[in-house]
């Protein structure tokens, strides 16, 4: 009797199992069956990596076209160019990463797992790019105050040079040699900022120093006249030569002229060079530094 019952469960059994998956008859069918499931999968797959990649490229375009028109708008509120530069690469970079999850969304991969990832490899980058982040948020302190812009001549960071462009974490100055000097930003706000080029007028303060025996008033008088034969020199604020100081082997002359910033080296290199030869020309020293010596024999 138990054997009756156990043949008859294996037979519903195998019933059972020939009504879910098909019956295969021959080893051809078989490899026919796996073949239509790996061929549908594969379709499915590659379908999903094309529209991935069409998203990718797509959206790239796009988003470029998208920063491209931002810095247009930017342009034309005659913002500065710095600000437009740094806004728009800060809002391609922002742009570009919501396209990669969305071609990474469509090839089935959980992005909400990927956000978090990136979320947690972010802090712990923070924690290991600290110099970095602080010179990400001087520059756009830097941008935002703006103690100097393109073209500008500045003094900072223990460097002097015209700035080129300010990026992300660092400021690109070039000499006047033409060597270029990249210094990270947080070194130029966290230091004293002189900015040569923001005013219109600069006044050159130079020395100059006569012989005791000479012509006192005959002096000022050759260095006024030098001064108002210089086209540079400006007319307002007017010019002045006066006494700076008795010093131990000569009278020193403080002259100081405005001019244009941009006139600014050209004139000083040549009224330095204008009044020495005329100097020459009128006799007037300019001494060397001498010193007294008594010997007293006992």
């Amino acid at each position: 009797m138990w054997t009756s019952i156990a043949l008859g469960l294996i037979a519903q059994d195998t019933e059972a199992l020939a009504s879910q998956e098909p019956e295969v008859q021959s080893e051809e069918d078989f490899v026919a069956h796996y073949l239509d499931m790996l061929q549908a999968n594969v379709i499915e797959w590659g379908a999903n990596l094309l529209i991935a990649l069409l998203i990718f490229l797509i959206g790239k375009r796009i988003v470029a076209g998208v920063a491209q028109g931002l810095r247009t708008l930017m342009a034309r509120a005659k913002l500065d160019a710095i600000l437009v530069n740094f806004l728009g690469s800060i809002a391609h970079g922002l742009l570009m990463l919501f396209v990669v999850v969305a071609a990474v969304r469509q090839l089935g991969i959980d992005t909400s797992s990927m956000v978090a990832l990136i979320g947690a490899a972010g802090l712990a980058l923070g924690f290991a790019l600290q110099d970095s982040l602080g010179n990400f948020a001087s520059g756009v302190l830097l941008i935002l105050f703006r103690p100097f812009t393109t073209g500008n001549y500045v003094e900072a960071g223990g460097v002097a040079g015209t700035v080129e462009k300010i990026t992300i974490f660092t400021t690109v100055m070039r000499t006047g040699d033409n060597r270029e000097i990249i210094v990270p930003n947080s070194a130029i706000f966290g230091d004293t900022i002189t900015n040569y080029s923001t005013r219109a007028t600069r006044r050159i303060d130079m020395v100059f120093g006569i012989g005791y025996g000479d012509d006192l008033q005959l002096a000022k008088t050759t260095l006024m006249e030098i001064l108002n034969a210089d086209d540079r020199v400006l007319k307002d604020p007017e010019p002045s030569v006066a006494v700076a100081e008795l010093a131990d082997s000569c009278v020193n002359l403080k002259v100081r002229p405005w001019v244009k910033t941009d006139d600014y080296w050209s004139t000083l290199s040549d009224i330095t060079e204008k009044v020495k030869l005329t100097f020459d020309e009128k006799g007037i020293s300019i001494p060397y530094p001498t010193q007294d010596v008594n010997v007293q024999q006992s």
